[in-house]
């Protein structure tokens, strides 16, 4: 049985953490990031691997920084661990840390590398309105996702689905891809596909680009923007000075109006029996969940019969 050393922060790598648990693998300790204060009273507050770690006895190690951290390398290599498992940890291994474990360091990634390197793999699916993803398990080196290949899963993304959505299923789908890849290393099967050169990235998303851009952006961009950032931020429009976020859209088709009648952003229908209809630069859409500015996510129907949005006025 080989001993298991995780690195790991939020519920996606925790998925992972459990399924290995689950597995019965040898976890000798887990890496994670430091607690952080959060909310009103600064609480703070644990990562979900950490919370998992704890209530399963597993060690835990949060150290501030990786590079030229001497004390905290030393400690790993004192734990011998066999394998690295790393899932969406949030900092980047030194090549002290890389050359440790006989059998390297194992990462998994949401995407079909080599598509989607970097630290949004799963919202850019989405916002690129991408109708297949997965999961890419492969060998870490010193570059941004560029490691040898050993597994992955293919899976269709719904035409509605959100970043939410499609991060919790990557989350089991990782998890077991970990597993498998664990299983493999173990016996001597696991492979090594170089990736090559032809790659996409996946950079951090900005708040900039919450923004809806009526004029430029035709109908199914903003309902992959829309869709993309939901739960992350929530993608916004204007009326009136007052930001209102959009969290779920549908297109409409053969919806009959003089298009060059309108303007992009333009308010066409806004009652609670019909709900909200909006011109875009090639079409319509109708939206079904709204947020006011400093209300709480709902239908739009019942946003509506608290909220007067004017018929004919355009959105910014």
């Amino acid at each position: 049985m080989l001993n298991i050393l995780f690195m790991g922060t939020p519920d996606f790598a925790k998925d992972s953490l459990e399924a290995v648990f689950n597995a019965g693998h040898n976890i000798i300790g887990v890496v994670t990031n430091p607690d952080k204060p959060k909310g009103r009273g600064m609480k703070m507050i644990f990562s979900a691997v950490k919370e998992f770690a704890l209530e399963h006895n597993i060690s835990v190690y949060q150290p501030l920084d990786l590079k030229n951290n001497a004390q905290f390398i030393e400690k790993i290599k004192s734990l011998s661990p066999d394998v690295i498992c790393v899932v969406a940890y949030g900092k980047i291994l030194p090549k002290e840390i890389l050359d440790i474990p006989q059998y390297g360091c194992i990462n998994v990634h949401a995407s079909l590398l080599p598509k989607y390197r970097g630290a949004a793999p799963i919202q850019w699916a989405v916002l690129n309105g991408e109708n297949v993803t997965g999961v890419t398990t492969m060998y870490m080196d010193e570059g941004m996702d560029t490691g040898d290949i050993i597994l992955t899963k293919k899976v269709f993304i719904g035409e509605d689905e959100t970043t939410g959505e499609l991060w919790n299923r990557l989350s089991k789908l990782g998890g077991e891809l970990l597993t498998g890849t664990i299983d493999k290393l173990e016996n001597g099967e696991a492979s090594r596909i170089p990736q090559g050169n032809d790659y996409t990235m996946a950079p951090m998303l900005s708040k900039e680009m919450a923004k809806i851009n009526w004029k430029e952006k035709r109908t199914k961009e903003i309902k992959n923007l829309v869709r993309g950032l939901d739960p992350i931020m929530g993608a916004y429009t204007m009326y009136q000075d007052k930001k209102i976020k959009l969290w779920k859209v549908e297109i409409i088709e053969n919806y009959e109006i003089e298009q060059e009648k309108y303007l992009p952003g333009q308010i066409l229908i806004a009652n609670d029996k019909e709900g909200l209809y909006i011109k875009t630069i090639d079409g319509i859409i109708k939206v079904i969940e709204i947020q006011g500015e400093n209300a709480k996510r709902m239908n739009v129907c019942d946003f509506l019969r608290g909220n007067k949005l004017e018929v004919g006025s355009v959105l910014e």
